[in-house]
């Protein structure tokens, strides 16, 4: 006899940065550095400000962030109104039983209602995470608008994931983000 399992829910708190307790936004970095092994800079986290963010808790403690914050991406001679994620990390002792999607869910739908397409980069341990949620590879090349013009960036070349909304888009073709201190992508 098999009995099924129930997966394990969390209650994922939406909400913009300007209403986020700091004691909140502080708990969300710290988890994000330990998600990161460090490596969450200063602007990285900056990257995942001023936009709605998706918490996920179990209980009252906090275990996963993610963010969605306005950028534009240049496609097909069109600047995208896009949702870009940002942030999402879920902690390591909560990996794997479903905050990352339904923090990914809530994001999703914030995408389809405010933004011409999602976009993310992203890293080769969430690959599966997005894939599996209809989030397509970005093929084409890559860069970035700079103040010096545009740079391409090789090295996140196969790193893009792409959520289509109401444009058509060529996965194929090029894309480019705008500027940005930090990581560009």
């Amino acid at each position: 006899m098999t009995t099924d399992t129930p997966t394990k829910r969390f209650d994922i708190q939406i909400e913009h940065t300007s209403k986020l307790d700091r004691d909140v936004l502080t708990a969300s970095r710290e988890l994000l550095d330990l998600v990161f092994d460090g490596e969450m800079t200063d602007a990285d986290w900056e990257h995942s400000l001023g936009g709605m963010h998706a918490i996920a808790w179990r209980g009252d403690v906090l275990v996963g962030h993610a963010s969605v914050a306005q950028r534009r991406l240049v496609h097909g001679g069109l600047a995208l109104r896009t949702g870009y994620v940002e942030g999402v990390g879920v902690h390591p002792a909560w990996q794997r039983q479903g905050a990352g999607g339904q923090m990914m869910a809530a994001l999703e739908q914030i995408i389809e209602v405010a933004y011409d397409l999602g976009a993310l980069g992203a890293t080769d341990e969430a690959v599966s995470l997005y894939q599996h949620r209809g989030w397509l590879k970005w093929l084409g090349p890559t860069s970035a608008l700079t103040p010096t013009g545009i740079v391409r960036t090789i090295d996140e070349d196969g790193f893009i994931y792409v959520l289509p909304g109401s444009h058509p888009l060529d996965l194929h073709g090029e894309l480019a983000c705008d500027w940005r201190d930090g990581d560009l992508w």
